[in-house]
């Protein structure tokens, strides 16, 4: 019989759920209980395995179920709740999310989700860990002008100067750990008059499916493919929605940086800025361009081309 399962993931326990059969159970969110599931699924052998992202600790059973071969999919936890909500599921307990995400197991006929590997996600903790470090020193840096009193700002001061000299060092590790994940594609991105190694990081850090996609796919899973709003006669304006926002923060600054560099994305810039759009507008649509761009670079093992302007 086939097997369907849901898994609710909480900081110290895995509550679990098995369609059809109806099996609820709950296991610890550590490698014994990795290891008690895995012993359980080498039996029932489950056709999909549904899980919500759950802010990190979800890694653990999502790294050992893919590693066993089994085909998992992480879910953002706004899609599950409108699922659960559809289904007519209004409670909300531990039992009762793993139940919602085993049917939506059973119904789900996505890609399981990309594992990455461990250079890859050694590469993904320092850049999340380096951006931590910069929003620490730039809220320092905003406290400092405000500071009178002597002893304040030399301690706002200092906090700064070592805030720096940390991400300085992170800098190093982590230009040593982009080579580690793929030095070639690093290479590759760094042709592009305006990507720097920053942009380049978290390209490789949190977008590994860059240039194994189509173009449609790689702006709908960055978050920057516009949406029709239309219903009967009304033809609505198309928005992005969904996509990984971290991607989006990244591209944005290297597209304000790109549009500075490179002459065919300033008259694209400007060409959308002159026809009304504002300016947030024709950044995301250049923003779109740059991806697309990027993953088709990757994806060819091409040059960057200065001299193409797509659509």
């Amino acid at each position: 019989m086939a097997c369907w399962v849901g898994i609710d993931v909480a900081k110290d326990s895995l509550a679990v759920w098995l369609r059809p059969q109806g099996k609820s159970f709950s296991v610890s969110n550590n490698e014994q209980g990795y290891q008690q599931l895995l012993a359980l699924f080498a039996e029932e052998k489950p056709g999909r395995i549904v899980l919500e992202a759950t802010g990190g600790y979800e890694h653990g059973i999502l790294f050992s179920l893919s590693r066993a071969g089994h085909v998992v999919s992480r879910l953002n936890p706004t899609r599950v709740r409108a699922f659960a909500t559809a289904m007519g599921k209004l409670a909300k307990t531990d039992p009762i999310d793993a139940a919602v995400l085993a049917h939506l197991a059973q119904t789900l006929e996505e890609a399981p989700s990309t594992v990455p590997s461990p250079e890859r996600e050694r590469l993904r903790e320092l850049v999340q860990r380096r951006e931590q470090l910069v929003n620490q020193r730039d809220d320092e840096r905003r406290r400092l002008p405000q500071a009178r009193d002597p002893l304040v700002r030399q301690c706002l001061e200092d906090a700064i100067k070592a805030l720096k000299g940390t991400i300085r060092s992170y800098d190093k590790e982590i230009a040593k750990a982009m080579k580690a994940v793929d030095a070639e594609q690093a290479q590759q991105l760094r042709q592009v008059k305006g990507v720097g190694p920053v942009t380049v990081a978290g390209l490789l850090a949190y977008l590994p499916e860059l240039g194994q996609l189509n173009r449609r796919q790689i702006a709908a899973l960055v978050g920057l493919a516009p949406y029709n709003s239309d219903s009967g006669q009304k033809s609505g304006q198309r928005r992005i929605r969904g996509g990984r926002g971290m991607i989006r923060r990244i591209l944005y600054m290297a597209t304000l940086s790109i549009i500075r560099y490179q002459k065919d994305f300033s008259l694209r810039y400007q060409g959308l800025r002159q026809s009304g759009r504002c300016a947030k507008v024709a950044l995301v649509a250049c923003m779109r361009v740059l991806i697309v761009r990027l993953n088709a670079m990757v994806r060819d093992g091409t040059c960057w081309k200065t001299d193409t302007v797509q659509q």
